[in-house]
């Protein structure tokens, strides 16, 4: 809302200005731009302005005193470009020894997208919420079609590459005697049905009093105990859990685990209501 308020703001002020006449303009109280000044770490592209004629009219050469500089903020869409990789073949006349570089190691061997373009990838995918249908437009308009299906090829193999990462940040989190606990539903498309059904996004993470502030996510096609047993293993610690957990939840999941006191729950509101009415005395309701 705040954001289309100020857009037409904007509008109403740009038209007023263009119904305006210069000697209105000169009229209104000049108010000078309060503006964040622009980071010295980017780059600059200097743009000279100049006099197509420095004679004065009388017929002397006129001498540069000085100048006025201001910065415009320009931003340059994605642009591809090709890394060509030329591995030199060195031979021996006398004994025909040919050496050669080895070809340097890939995510995708024998692929054709760098890391760096498969890191804009994920991230437009996962954090910036770009399905890649629009990505292939926008590559589109950069001057190349890439086919969705390589690009969710790409991801696949990324995801295969990267599970290494994913699991060491578990068993970090793990390590952790405090961990929050949440899910949220999301539509997995069902394959070969044309449907949707709700599945879910687990996410633990550690509490905001931890040294690492990490979060993991895993997937599950429903809201069963056995997936949130899977993730935690061996864990035994305490888990915080909003009340929203219900029946079939992660409750169910360590509810058998608290009667052998593995794990400490902490529940709030019906979730505790519940815990106490099946006479689980482990249950914390701090």
């Amino acid at each position: 809302m705040d954001e289309l308020i100020d857009s037409d703001l904007a509008a109403i002020e740009a038209e007023l200005d263009q119904a305006m006449t210069e000697e209105q303009k000169a009229a209104r109280p000049k108010q000078k731009p309060k503006r964040t000044a622009l980071p010295p770490e980017l780059p600059r592209t200097l743009v000279h302005h100049e006099p197509e004629n420095t004679h004065c009219q009388c017929g002397c050469q006129l001498k540069r005193v000085g100048e006025d500089i201001s910065e415009k903020l320009d931003y340059v869409p994605g642009e591809f470009t090709v890394e060509r990789h030329i591995r030199g073949k060195w031979a021996c006349d006398k004994c025909e020894t040919l050496i050669q570089s080895p070809v340097p190691v890939q995510v995708i061997d024998k692929g054709v997208p760098t890391a760096g373009l498969l890191a804009q990838v994920l991230v437009a995918k996962y954090a910036d919420h770009l399905p890649l249908y629009r990505q292939k437009r926008i590559f589109g308009r950069a001057g190349l079609e890439i086919p969705r299906s390589t690009l969710a090829e790409w991801v696949g193999t990324c995801g295969v590459q990267l599970q290494p990462l994913a699991d060491a940040l578990r068993n970090a989190l793990l390590e952790h005697g405090v961990l929050h606990a949440d899910e949220t539903p999301v539509s997995m498309l069902a394959p070969g049905k044309k449907k949707t059904h709700k599945s879910y996004v687990w996410a633990y993470c550690t509490t905001p009093f931890s040294d690492l502030k990490a979060t993991v996510y895993d997937f599950a096609p429903s809201r069963a105990g056995e997936h949130a047993r899977t993730f935690l293993g061996d864990w035994q610690d305490k888990l915080v859990c909003d009340d929203y957990i219900g029946s079939a939840t992660l409750a169910d999941a360590i509810l058998d685990r608290l009667l052998h006191g593995a794990h400490r729950l902490t529940l709030k509101g019906e979730s505790l209501r519940k815990a106490k009415a099946q006479n689980t005395e482990s249950v914390d309701p701090s």
